[in-house]
């Protein structure tokens, strides 16, 4: 095992908002689902982890409701009880993902658009410290993106292409182009039209990473990281 380069892979789910003088604002997200595996990129899983954040599920439940997959609260609760996912604090997620980064030797963290969860883990970690601690990660994590990284390989093929047009799933610019979310590419690179994402932290790094793997494949020149040696007090 230690010859392996190991990554690990994350997904957040958030709910829109930050009540400032009893009004939602919307242009802030909190985690509540914090999910996370221990992968290398050939797509073999070595360590799983699934978080919801107490101080947001439990302690914010007036934001909550403006999570865009709200209606899946009473999942997250079964969850809890069965044991699939545990209902910690967030100082208590991260000194576990940071652990697991120890403990795998590595500094590399990918995500599907990793811009927007970076950005919502350092701003949940500023608002429950009060701004005492302004970023999540530890300085010299790299922050892979894949759908940069899919950008650069995946969406510049025939095939794909092809299957976007044929699919409707091209965006809507002036002059269109193949889509990009997890959940087409998973849909293109396995075959299955019926596959949707399930917008819970750990399943979605499931996908996220047979992404990871298939560029890859690709021997090519790709776009990695978002924030390279990123700081963290």
């Amino acid at each position: 095992m230690s010859r392996r380069k190991f990554l690990i892979g994350l997904d957040t789910e958030t709910c829109n908002g930050i009540m400032v003088n009893e009004k939602l604002d919307l242009n802030c997200s909190l985690v509540y689902d914090l999910g996370w595996a221990v992968v290398d990129k050939y797509g073999e899983v070595y360590k799983k982890q699934s978080f919801v954040i107490f101080e947001t599920f439990v302690g914010m439940k007036d934001v909550m409701q403006s999570a865009y997959y709200a209606e899946k609260i009473p999942q997250y609760w079964e969850d809890i009880k069965s044991g699939k996912r545990k209902l910690v604090t967030f100082q208590t997620a991260r000194k576990a993902l940071l652990a697991d980064m120890k403990e795998f030797k590595t500094n590399i963290v990918f995500a599907h658009n990793a811009s927007f969860d970076l950005r919502a883990l350092n701003t949940t970690y500023r608002y429950i410290t009060k701004s005492k601690y302004r970023y999540f990660f530890r300085w010299g994590t790299e922050i892979w993106d894949t759908l940069k990284m899919s950008q650069d390989t995946i969406c510049k093929q025939k095939s794909y292409i092809e299957y976007c047009k044929r699919n409707g799933y091209m965006t809507k610019h002036k002059t269109p182009r193949p889509r990009a979310t997890a959940e087409i590419l998973y849909r293109y690179l396995t075959g299955n039209e019926n596959f949707d994402e399930s917008h819970t932290g750990l399943e979605d790094v499931l996908i996220e990473k047979e992404i990871l793997r298939h560029c890859f494949r690709q021997h090519k020149k790709m776009r990695k990281n978002v924030f390279e040696k990123r700081a963290a007090a």
